[in-house]
């Protein structure tokens, strides 16, 4: 991967996206020590959920660490890959039996149905504002934004290049919607925060939260600055639901309306 300027990166979507929290990086690490060896890296004193550690990056400002044992139990490490969580009573979701779902075979769909990092190849993880530069370069870059300002970011995505993006809801656990499948599959990665997010890791109820990988931002910001050349910018300037159109659609279109 070419160096990039996580700064500048970071600076650029909070401003073209009007984020109330901070940009964000994951890594994943082979080696727990290469974890431990990051500058100001924090690690717990208490038992947390996963979407506890990445608000802690997101509304903190923190660097932290962790491992398995950080953790509160398989769930948060299994979407993550830490400490061999996937077993076959993981695989039952009989947990969630009478909370989550109705009946045993719902539970063991929903857990088939969540992307997760593969389990035994790596020993810990840690988030760091983007900024920071702390993680040299993250595995993958997050940052939680209201919906408008998320199709924004995909328009600036699907600026030059265009692709259709198909993403999923497995519900709760929606976390592996994000940051498991951005890790597992090296893809940009939308999400509806579950529960679990809001209740614990602080997500507002209007935010939704993109995981992508670093290499991939500067295309996104390239496209929403055409946008905004263009006269297209968030926030999206209400019209009005009764005034004629086609003004508006001049100024969008002008020649073309």
């Amino acid at each position: 991967m070419a160096e990039l300027d996580l700064a500048r990166i970071s600076a650029d979507l909070e401003r073209l996206l009007k984020l109330r929290s901070i940009p964000f990086g994951m890594k994943l690490f082979e080696n727990h020590l290469d974890m431990e060896a990051i500058p100001k890296i924090r690690r717990p004193k208490a038992i947390h959920t996963l979407d506890q550690i990445v608000a802690q990056a997101a509304r903190l400002g923190w660097t932290v660490g962790i491992t398995a044992d950080n953790l509160v139990g398989a769930q948060c490490r299994s979407v993550v890959g830490l400490g061999n969580a996937k077993t076959a009573d993981w695989a039952s979701g009989k947990a969630t039996v009478g909370v989550w779902h109705g009946a045993i075979e719902d539970a063991s769909a929903r857990q088939a149905a969540l992307t997760c990092v593969a389990d035994g190849k790596y020993e810990a993880l840690a988030v760091s504002p983007l900024a920071a530069g702390r993680l040299d370069p993250p595995d993958i870059a997050l940052f939680y934004a209201t919906p408008g300002a998320m199709m924004y970011f995909i328009n600036g995505m699907q600026y030059v290049g265009y692709k259709k993006f198909d993403w999923g809801v497995v519900g709760e656990t929606a976390c592996a919607d994000s940051w498991g499948r951005a890790l597992s599959k090296r893809e940009p990665s939308l999400s509806i925060p579950c529960f679990a997010e809001r209740r614990y890791g602080g997500v507002l109820d209007d935010e939704m939260l993109m995981a992508i990988p670093p290499d991939q931002l500067d295309k996104a910001i390239k496209g929403m600055e055409a946008l905004s050349k263009n006269g297209l910018r968030y926030p999206f300037p209400q019209y009005g639901i009764q005034n004629d159109v086609r003004e508006g659609m001049a100024r969008s279109y002008p020649g073309r309306s």
